[in-house]
């Protein structure tokens, strides 16, 4: 239900109100039925308290929503706004941002980009993990001002058309996620951590870390240390690793869920 929707209620419903909600009656007749009124509604209907008006509280709940959700924010509704470029996935942008807007919420709410997702919005999770010039970054501990003029990959950008990058193959190979919430910062993590590997870049575990650059062989303790930073509560770890460890050696590994 739209939260500015005007308060054509009927009589049934106002009745509903009164008896259910009568300290927010005057609010719902002033300014109409909000999301707080809709869940507080929807949590005493799943409590069984509305059998006696649940004709009238099922009309009230399936009422379709009339809101729309802007894509562009006008640039004078902005105190702090800035203007940046950046290319996201192979396409560049223009935006009127907020000075202090994340580069997730910008992903999310400007682009409509949602494969990266807020978790626990203070950088320890790792679902909102993104490629910003080839570095894997949280995004919601980047600013997007930050990101002027770089380029953005993110869990959309990854596939060529039809066709997946090898490391979601790998992932839906292994089964490497169960909700999947956590898995577009795997995948793009996981990404990263490749080139970094081809690049030279030791981790904690690297045996000799004095030896000449080159390309890093991944032991599954090394792809373990090296993807710590992004979590699975559903504890899918050895499947994970072994898509990593099957796209990074180009060989067949072993499907652990199986084995097991």
């Amino acid at each position: 239900m739209d939260e500015h929707e005007s308060p054509e209620l009927t009589e049934e419903e106002k009745q509903l109100f009164a008896d259910l909600m009568p300290d927010d009656l005057a609010e719902i007749m002033n300014t109409g039925v909000n999301r707080r009124h809709f869940l507080k509604l929807l949590t005493l209907a799943g409590g069984g308290i509305l059998a006696a008006q649940s004709a009238v509280a099922e009309r009230v709940l399936t009422r379709p929503s009339r809101e729309t959700l802007p894509v562009e924010l006008a640039p004078s509704s902005l105190e702090n706004g800035v203007d940046i470029g950046l290319k996201v996935n192979g396409k560049a942008h223009k935006l009127t941002i907020d000075s202090r807007m994340t580069l997730l919420d910008t992903l999310r709410e400007r682009l409509n980009l949602t494969g990266s997702k807020k978790g626990c919005d203070h950088g320890q999770c790792g679902a909102c993990t993104v490629i910003v010039n080839g570095s894997r970054v949280l995004s919601c501990l980047t600013l997007a001002a930050s990101c002027e003029g770089k380029t953005v990959q993110t869990i959309e950008g990854l596939a060529q058309g039809n066709r997946l990058h090898p490391m979601q193959e790998a992932f839906l190979k292994h089964d490497g996620f169960q909700c999947g919430f956590c898995t577009p910062g795997q995948i793009c993590s996981a990404v990263a951590l490749l080139d970094e590997a081809k690049k030279g870049h030791t981790s904690y575990v690297t045996g000799n870390v004095r030896q000449p650059g080159g390309p890093v062989k991944l032991s599954n303790e090394e792809i373990r240390e090296r993807m710590s930073g992004n979590i699975c509560r559903c504890g899918a770890y050895p499947n994970i690793v072994a898509a990593i460890q099957e796209v990074h050696s180009g060989k067949p590994v072993e499907q652990v869920f199986r084995s097991a």
